[in-house]
């Protein structure tokens, strides 16, 4: 099970390195609407949707995403500017408070029409970010998959040599604080290798303030995790799918992606208007 994990692992690095650094914007959109388009198509069978209600709700995510690019194509950059706030508006909306609501109330959400808005409020902003990081440049994005990568990576070893203490046994079992601790602790080895070799290194007094921003990213991170394990808990399934042998279905591996890719496009274009 490790050795098809790390192989498709592998496989997956390559082909987004690949992707991020040589295909070309148009390229890079068609690529990141059809990885929403999966995310929908499992998300949909999370939901419950099926049948006609399913194509249905495929077919309007992808209206979504070519609406999105479409008025982004024939907008003024100002006009871009609070759009896209908006959409990442909503996915801090419901990262911040409303996730950390349902995952503490432990609710059970089984309404069509309300999943498939969340699995909207997921899925969009995502895909979003991954254009907007993209076009401020390819390192950035990289660099904040990459910490989510380590941090999952990181909490996993850690969980396992040392894991004790449940950090939500009700929704995964598998998952301890001394994961988290882990976590914490890889990302800061990863952020600090990072800022060595950056231009910028020579800010001593960013370091601090980066690191802080990665814990809480960390944080961010586990909460989209524990929110994609509710919902397969909910739906009775262990994975969301079986696209990635060894890893289960797309938003098996890019779960904590939903929680931090589009905070991060949020952070950086509000940096960008102060």
């Amino acid at each position: 099970m490790l050795r098809s994990r790390v192989i498709t692992a592998v496989i997956l690095l390559a082909l987004l390195l690949a992707a991020l650094f040589a295909l070309p914007s148009a390229a890079w959109a068609a690529l990141v609407v059809a990885m929403v388009m999966q995310g929908a198509v499992e998300w949909s069978r999370l939901s419950g949707l099926s049948g006609v209600k399913a194509n249905i709700y495929w077919w309007l995510t992808l209206l979504l995403m070519l609406g999105l690019l479409w008025t982004d194509a024939g907008a003024t950059e100002a006009q871009q500017v609070y759009i896209h706030l908006a959409v990442y508006a909503v996915s801090a909306l419901l990262w911040l408070i409303i996730v950390p609501s349902w995952l503490i109330a432990g609710w059970k959400v089984r309404h069509p029409l309300l999943m498939a808005l969340t699995g909207w409020a997921v899925l969009i902003p995502t895909g979003l970010a991954m254009l907007d990081l993209r076009v401020i440049s390819p390192w950035i994005l990289l660099f904040v998959m990459g910490l989510v990568w380590v941090a999952d990576i990181s909490a996993y070893f850690a969980g396992r040599r040392f894991g004790k203490n449940k950090l939500a046994p009700s929704i995964s079992p598998g998952k301890t604080w001394e994961g988290v601790v882990g976590a914490m602790l890889g990302v800061t080895v990863y952020v600090a290798l990072v800022w060595s070799f950056s231009p910028d290194s020579d800010r001593r007094e960013a370091l601090p303030i980066l690191l802080l921003a990665s814990w809480w990213w960390v944080g961010l991170a586990v909460i989209g995790d524990l929110f994609e394990s509710a919902i397969k808990r909910q739906a009775g399934v262990k994975d969301s799918g079986a696209l990635l042998p060894g890893h289960g279905g797309l938003l098996d591996r890019i779960d904590a992606l939903t929680s931090t890719l589009p905070l991060a496009a949020l952070a950086l274009l509000l940096q960008r208007l102060s």
